[in-house]
């Protein structure tokens, strides 16, 4: 019965969001800044919804509770830096943002810091890193729950939903992925609430007895923050540092119609962020007091197969594939438009609105694919996360950073069109790749640091020659 239910409201929910994708597809196709930010029109509730059905993906949900079944409360310092970060993007980037109508992080840097289509390029790619681990990890999440749930080999299924919301983001681009995501980040609410009610019933609603029962299974430690200041910080950083270069909160900030509906719909969703995600690492440590002996990638599908009836189950499936294919699609969408948009027009200038459109449609089944086979190879969610987040905010974060406090013109505020500040060609070249690198070698404190310090001492070492604002404005004479 629950295998069949299962396939049931797998088929008419992939049919839905793909149906839904045809009613904007003539919209979308428009120009490719209607596909990539709809014009820069959403309205606070639509931020709103997209942000959060966007954090409520498979990765967080799954991979935070497989996480917290591992290590425990010491996941909450990541989950705090990693949720967190979206509300000091609230308070410091979401409004600064919205100012704007770029369509990528790396075309804010590009025009307002470095006018250097090498280091565009770099951030672009950089920025694709955790939009292709944030992919992956839904694929790779739902595809082992529907495996565990059917009985069938999960890579068959992974490759059937991967096919669904690669269609479903390429038909509707961005009015398709927040206008579901309405719909979507709705039901997730309510379903993760009721069942965060069924799971912390299991212990009666009592962190006391919960301590009580990891105790009991000798699982004591998990109740402890048993790791070094060091690592606290890490954690910390990384969470956070790689949340601020995520191109789909910048993207939202582009598409939404002023500053103050962008900085309020993220600073809400930041702290529903913070709630949700620690709530699924503390399930984790339920299921841990629960079944000790359980393999914690399979934490939660033993929770929902042993402990719940199987209308429960069919309830809960529908939270999990709702997360996947609402987080899956914004990133898959983020991804197609910053390759086309960083890593394309840069060096193709003066291509059509059309080929754009076309171009990006394509891209987001190839950026699909690779980010499956990327999920297939990887040892967990959380570690592919991980990875994105230390080279990602490693190497962008502190040139962005260093290039808005470290001002050409210190009086005047930033404008489209117009570079104000100190960061070279070089300097910033310099600063993406080695903080990268070196993050990714030695932990992403020694990559912030050496990333910023690289990126003031190389600018002022090797400083522009030309006036990059002159420069512009003969391009643009002679265009």
């Amino acid at each position: 019965m629950l295998v069949t239910w299962t396939w049931v409201v797998t088929i008419v929910l992939s049919a839905g969001f793909i149906i839904m994708s045809l009613v904007f597809r003539k919209k979308s196709s428009e120009s490719f800044m209607q596909f990539a930010i709809a014009g820069g029109t959403l309205p606070f509730f639509l931020i709103l919804f997209t942000d959060i059905a966007t954090i409520m993906g498979v990765g967080n949900f799954i991979g935070h509770s497989s996480k917290g079944f591992e290590t425990g409360v010491a996941n909450i310092v990541f989950i705090v830096g990693e949720q967190g970060s979206k509300i000091i993007f609230a308070l410091l980037f979401a409004g600064f943002a919205a100012r704007f109508t770029y369509k990528s992080i790396g075309e804010l840097l590009n025009d307002l810091i470095l006018r250097d289509k090498v280091s565009r390029a770099l951030i672009g790619i950089l920025t694709s890193a955790i939009m292709i681990a944030w992919i992956g990890g839904q694929a790779k999440g739902m595809g082992a729950l529907f495996g565990t749930f059917t009985g069938m080999d999960p890579m068959p299924l992974i490759f059937f939903f991967s096919a669904v919301f690669i269609a479903y983001t390429m038909i509707g681009g961005m009015y398709s992925v927040v206008w579901t995501d309405l719909i979507q980040g709705a039901g997730l609410t309510i379903l993760a609430i009721w069942f965060y009610y069924v799971v912390f019933g299991k212990i009666d609603f009592s962190y006391g007895k919960l301590t009580q029962m990891l105790s009991d299974v000798g699982a004591a430690e998990l109740t402890t923050l048993n790791i070094s200041f060091f690592e606290v910080l890490t954690l910390f950083v990384t969470g956070c540092f790689g949340i601020l270069a995520a191109q789909v909160y910048w993207q939202r900030s582009f598409a939404a119609k002023n500053p103050k509906a962008a900085s309020r719909a993220m600073l809400y969703s930041g702290f529903f962020a913070i709630g949700f995600t620690a709530l699924a690492s503390i399930s984790g440590m339920v299921i841990k007091a629960l079944n000790p002996d359980v393999e914690s990638a399979n934490a939660i599908s033993w929770l929902i197969m042993s402990e719940m009836s199987q209308f429960a189950a069919v309830l809960f499936f529908i939270l999990i594939f709702l997360a996947a294919i609402s987080s899956a699609s914004s990133q898959l969408h983020s991804a197609a438009v910053v390759i086309v948009n960083d890593l394309v027009m840069p060096f193709k200038p003066g291509m059509k609105d059309k080929a754009l459109v076309s171009l990006s449609k394509w891209l987001v089944v190839v950026v699909g694919v690779f980010s499956i086979l990327a999920a297939l190879y990887s040892q967990s969610i959380i570690s592919l996360f991980a990875f994105a987040y230390t080279m990602t905010g490693g190497g962008v974060v502190p040139v962005l950073i260093v290039g808005l406090l470290w001002k050409t013109r210190k009086g005047e505020q930033f404008e489209m069109g117009y570079q104000n500040s100190r960061v070279s060609v070089w300097g910033g070249r310099i600063g993406l790749v080695s903080g990268a690198v070196v993050s990714v070698v030695f932990g992403i404190l020694w990559g912030v640091l050496v990333s910023a310090l690289l990126t003031i001492i190389v600018s002022l070492i090797l400083p522009n020659k030309k006036d990059p604002n002159e420069i512009n404005a003969n391009e643009v004479a002679k265009a």
